[in-house]
């Protein structure tokens, strides 16, 4: 059944397969903030488990804020967890900072964790990656609200060896400001020492920013999937009177670039922050957070799986979508 949690918001979230159990890491917030936007400044990650990615137990918070001055002083945001060559995991999440008690200008950095268990994590704030002010845009730059460089999705190179991280970030270039979010990347030889790089996809693709990139494949076919909701759309796409939410554009193997103007809506915003596991039969499955209100307001909670199918008319597309509240 759907992940949800009584007494806390529930969001955006990633997995790790130990083999056994899937493990799910999610964003929680307590609902008795009474805001649902004060959430994003207070979130946590909470640790579940599930044999088949339907029935969850949860296992409670795994990974807090530092507070004081640290790159993730007021809130941990998105990420991804890979296995090391010595048989550790490694974290890869969103350290928050925000610049003043109630405003919404914050620095983003990629900061790092590492596991035996999967559970208890050891942060390595020496090890933090933050964006380069020669490629991306920093907070400052623009009138944009805040310096992203968050969502780090880490995978194998899809070329040569060592590891790519896919990161949301903001172009340092583009006419038109509001229209310069693209998908940052950053390259390691062995998950410790990273380099920043130039974007997989260019500015004025019509996107403020391109959230939780991930590379997927469903029936031999490569594409990245990520999110943008509809106030979050920019340039052509607003004037087209478009709608935001979960989209995905194909790549070729090399993944050599990502044309982020050709993405094409895979599910709309009542679903948001999607994530592609595969299930213990080899099938992809899509889940979401619940990007909806009940008498305004947010719900949240993480959808069922939802099978993806590659068609020969269309492309990707879900299967069946998940019941979602409204």
């Amino acid at each position: 059944m759907p992940f949800s949690r009584d007494d806390y918001w529930v969001w955006d979230f990633w997995f790790a397969d130990d083999g056994d159990r899937f493990h799910l890491y999610y964003l929680h917030a307590p609902r008795a903030l009474g805001d649902p936007n004060a959430r994003h400044r207070n979130a946590r990650v909470g640790h579940a488990v599930s044999p088949d990615l339907r029935t969850w137990t949860d296992l409670g918070e795994c990974l807090a804020p530092s507070g004081g001055t640290a790159i993730d002083a007021d809130a941990t945001w998105t990420g991804s967890v890979v296995r090391d060559a010595d048989g550790g995991w490694r974290m890869f999440y969103t350290g928050s900072r925000f610049l003043t008690p109630m405003g919404v200008a914050n620095i983003e950095t990629v900061a790092v964790a590492t596991s035996h268990d999967l559970h208890t994590w050891v942060k390595h704030p020496e090890q933090a990656l933050s964006a380069d002010p020669l490629l991306y845009e920093t907070l400052g730059a623009t009138s944009w609200r805040e310096e992203a460089w968050r969502d780090p999705w880490v995978m194998p190179a899809p070329r040569g060896h060592g590891w790519w991280m896919l990161v949301t970030a903001r172009s340092s270039r583009g006419a038109d400001e509001l229209d310069r979010g693209v998908i940052g990347l950053a390259t390691s030889d062995d998950l410790t020492s990273w380099q920043v790089q130039a974007s997989l996809s260019e500015p004025g693709a019509g996107f403020c920013h391109l959230e939780v990139p991930q590379l997927i494949e469903v029936d031999g076919h490569r594409a990245v999937i990520f999110s943008c909701d509809t106030p979050a759309l920019a340039g052509a796409r607003v004037e087209r009177g478009e709608r935001g939410g979960i989209w995905v554009v194909e790549v070729d193997d090399a993944l050599s670039c990502i044309d982020a103007s050709t993405a094409k809506l895979l599910l709309d915003d009542s679903y948001y922050a999607a994530r592609v596991v595969v299930d213990r039969d080899g099938q992809p499955q899509l889940l979401a957070f619940r990007n909806t209100t009940i008498d305004t307001e947010f719900t949240g909670g993480i959808t069922d799986p939802m099978p993806l199918r590659w068609s020969a008319t269309t492309g990707i597309i879900v299967e069946q979508t998940a019941e979602v509240l409204s």
